[in-house]
Order: structure tokens, then sequence, then C-alpha cells
């Protein structure tokens, strides 16, 4: 097999990425202090474009939960040809890009377009410490994040469980101890996530994808039906769970996949979004730390664990099994998800 050989192996290697990203972040904790743990700054600013956006965001949601400071997510294009729109003028910011490659150009013109204004300070996130960016601005390294496949997959967890450490390290408390047992979860969930992934495929065949999630799951359920899209080719959407219910719910009838990353902070109102889906016709896939008979009523149901960990620590658990969906259904399509049409690892402009 020649389809696939590359982005297989980094899905299924993201335990170890996780785990390397928690290492080196211990030789870099003075970074976490020095920029997300300084509260000198106004409004933290993290931006990416394409999956490092939707990174960003669940950047975004952690930082403003554990430090109780501002901070948002922007595209890094918004920076740099909208900054004034985008950012209050006279505050104090820190901008954080995210690129897994470090050479988007995008992100590298927003860092560039305010290196000379006086109330800007820059930082990053990537997985090559001799890029652009890594060279440009202090950065945080995910050591085992670097691919070969197109798509972001491993690269994406890893940075992403990076930052929301460095986040609870500045924030301290018994965060720092709930990141480090979410690397517990990692490596059940890739090998189960596999299985379940490839059987539900197998077994059915959808004609539409909808992705739901709220809070930090926002920036999930956008990344995951990003990953379907690039890898398969096949048209999906991502929302908002109880947005989903004011008008787009229309498109909802059998043949289409419903998959929820359900919250601990508002299961019981996700779940009866996901049971009025199943009531049109949907097939729900729900995706959670454990079943209950809050969840009977559902097609499909996939246990996380960690019920004991915040939302937020347990987030880049719901990634693998997702992943994986994307990819067992562009093998089933007979596309290759390792080089997806019209798409490269790095985009410049």
């Amino acid at each position: 097999m020649t389809r696939g050989k590359l982005t297989l192996p980094e899905i299924g290697g993201q335990a170890e990425a996780l785990k390397a990203a928690w290492e080196q972040l211990k030789k870099q904790e003075q970074w976490a202090q020095t920029f997300v743990g300084n509260a000198a700054y106004d409004e933290v600013v993290f931006i990416g474009s394409g999956s490092s956006y939707y990174q960003a965001q669940v950047m975004a949601s952690t930082f403003k939960l554990w430090l109780g400071r501002s901070a948002s997510a922007l595209p890094s294009s918004d920076i740099f040809l909208f900054r004034d729109q985008s950012v209050a003028r006279n505050r104090k910011v820190l901008l954080v890009g995210v690129s897994r490659s470090g050479e988007s150009s995008e992100v590298i013109l927003a860092l560039d377009s305010v290196k000379d204004l006086p109330n800007w300070t820059t930082c990053g996130i990537t997985c090559y410490e001799d890029s652009r960016l890594g060279r440009m601005t202090e950065c945080l390294v995910s050591p085992l994040g670097k691919e070969q496949s197109t798509v972001m997959t491993k690269s994406f967890s890893s940075m992403t469980y990076m930052m929301q450490a460095a986040i609870a390290l500045a924030a301290g408390g018994a965060l720092p101890a709930e990141m480090e047992s979410a690397l517990e979860l990692q490596g059940d969930i890739v090998e189960r996530g596999r299985v379940f992934a490839e059987s539900l495929v197998e077994a059915n065949d959808f004609n539409k994808y909808i992705y739901l999630g709220m809070g930090a799951y926002f920036g999930l359920a956008q990344e995951v039906c990003l990953k379907l899209k690039e890898m398969s080719y096949v048209w999906t959407e991502s929302y908002g769970t109880l947005e989903f219910r004011h008008g787009p719910k229309s498109v909802v009838e059998p043949g289409t996949l419903v998959c929820l990353l359900v919250s601990e902070q508002a299961r019981s109102y996700e779940l009866k979004v996901a049971e009025e889906m199943k009531a049109y016709g949907a097939f729900v896939l729900l995706v959670t730390t454990a079943k209950g008979e809050d969840t009977s009523f559902a097609d499909a149901v996939f246990e996380l664990g960690g019920g004991s960990l915040s939302d937020e620590a347990r987030a880049v658990a719901y990634l693998p099994l997702l992943q994986y969906l994307g990819f067992y259904t562009a093998m089933k399509r007979g596309v290759d998800p390792d080089h997806p049409r019209n798409l490269t690892q790095v985009v410049k402009i």
C-alpha cells in the first residue's frame, strides 16, 4: 500500500509527540513565564492560517479560562491587512504566531508587520526551530511534530497540547498536573480510535458530514472537519453545537453523519441537540468521556475517559479518532490522504 503510508503512522505517533512536547516544555519553562504568564499585556492574540488558526482558537479559549485575561484568535492575514479592525489601538499586545512549518507567508507577514510598533511583542510555536518563524522570534518547539504528509495530524495535537501546557504552567495550581495526566490517555485512544474509525467507515456510506463543538472544542470541530475535507475531498461543515439549530440543521437527512464533540461543561445541552438530529434521520456519533443513559440514543459512542480532567486539558484526546475517520474515508474513496490535490505543506503568498 502506497496511499496513506505517511499519514497513518503520523496519526499513530501522537502519544509520543505529546510526551516529547511535555519534556521540551520543561526545558523552555521560562518561555511560559516570559510570554503567556506575563500579565503586563492587555491582549494576547494567537494567529495562524488554516489548521494553525484552529489551534489558535483552542489556545485562546484555554488562555482566557485558565489565566482570566483577555485573549483572541485571528487568521494571520487579519493582522497585516486589517490590524486596526481586529485589535483595538493603544493596547499592549502579545502576538503569538502558530505555524507547523514556521514558513507560512501569512504568519511571517503578520509578525513582520508589527515589529516596529511600540506596544507589540511577538513570540510563537512551531515544529521547526530553524524556520523563519523560529529565527525571527522566540518560539516553543514541538520536537516530534515534524511531518512528511501534507495534512496536519500529530503536529496539530502536539503544538496545541504544548501551548496549553505552557498556559497551565503560567497559571499554576492543579493545571500542570492535569496536563501531565492527559498524556496517559493518548496511547490507548490512538489505538482504539484507529479500530473504531476503520470499522465505522467500512460499515457506512455517508453523503454529508457535520462536526459540532463548543468552547475550546469549536476549534477542534473546525479542524476535524477540515481533515476529512482535505484527505477525502468530501464536503463537510462545522458549527457551534447550539448554533447549528438556528438554520443549518435544515440540511440534516438520512445519510448525514453528525459528529458531536461532547464537553462535560455543556453536556446536557449538547446531547439535546444530538438527539434532535437523530430524530431528523442523522447518524449520530458522540465523542465523550463516557457513555451513560443520556447517550443511549446515539448510533455510535467513542469513550475517551479522562472525565476527572477539565474539558480544556482533555482537548487533544478528541483528535485521533476523527483524524482516522478522515484517513479511512479517503482510503475507501480511493484517494491518497498523503498528497491531497491542490494542497502543499507550506502555503506561501
